[in-house]
């Protein structure tokens, strides 16, 4: 017990690095999730600290004010550096070789988050619920306003995080955390022609005097009186 308190808050992990793209290393497969990879010296400093398992990280573009929360998959960065998904990048208003802040955090446990497709076409999969679980296992913690990237079917669509419970950011390994859509960002509702301009036929049997003859012109002109003798 007094072994996990002291892991927990002995010490706090804070260093900046220059970040640069995943496919700098050769690791686009690590782009469809939210870890990094940081130096060799980082995991000494997180060591030394005792930070338990799993290790997050607050990240932060102090310039731009501008922050999001990662996992760290390996330590193996030249040191100085830190490696990052493109996604997580644009969130962060990052450049190549710009410099960004970590420090070590501990989230709570996630028990609710809503988000939002960017586009429509999203809603195109076969089944976009399970396309959207299975990106999730390579997700450490989700932080409200972050766009990260589903990919399927070769082709990438964002979504955003409109909230979560209970808090701004949330860890989700290992927790039952409930998901709910809103529609998405270009979403506009369908609009309904009336009846009555459904093309001109339709029209003139609406038209006053006419749609109570039982069949209008046309029908005027089947019984074989016809427009003049109408007019008569």
């Amino acid at each position: 017990m007094f072994h996990f308190l002291g892991g927990q808050y002995h010490g706090r992990f804070e260093a900046t690095y220059r970040a640069f793209p995943l496919a700098f290393i050769d690791k686009q497969s690590a782009e469809y999730g939210d870890k990094v990879i940081l130096p060799p010296s980082a995991l000494d400093r997180l060591a030394s600290l005792h930070i338990e398992y799993p290790m997050l990280f607050k990240i932060s573009n102090n310039n731009k004010g501008r922050c999001t929360h990662c996992g760290v998959l390996e330590f193996v960065a030249q040191e100085g550096h830190v490696y990052l998904p493109r996604w997580m990048m644009a969130n962060l208003l990052l450049s190549e070789g710009q410099p960004v802040s970590f420090a070590n955090v501990s989230l709570p446990k996630g028990s609710y988050v809503k988000l939002q497709p960017v586009t429509s076409d999203f809603l195109d999969i076969s089944n976009p619920k399970a396309v959207l679980e299975r990106t999730l296992r390579s997700y450490s913690c989700l932080t409200v306003g972050d766009c990260f990237v589903v990919h399927y079917n070769n082709k990438d669509y964002e979504i955003e995080v409109r909230s979560c419970k209970p808090g701004e950011a949330i860890s989700i390994i290992e927790t039952d955390c409930q998901v709910d859509f809103e529609a998405p960002k270009d979403y506009k509702e369908p609009t309904y022609t009336p009846a009555a301009a459904a093309g001109p036929a339709a029209a003139a049997a609406a038209a006053p005097g006419l749609g109570s003859s039982g069949g209008g012109a046309a029908g005027a002109a089947a019984g074989g009186s016809g427009a003049a003798a109408a007019a008569a």
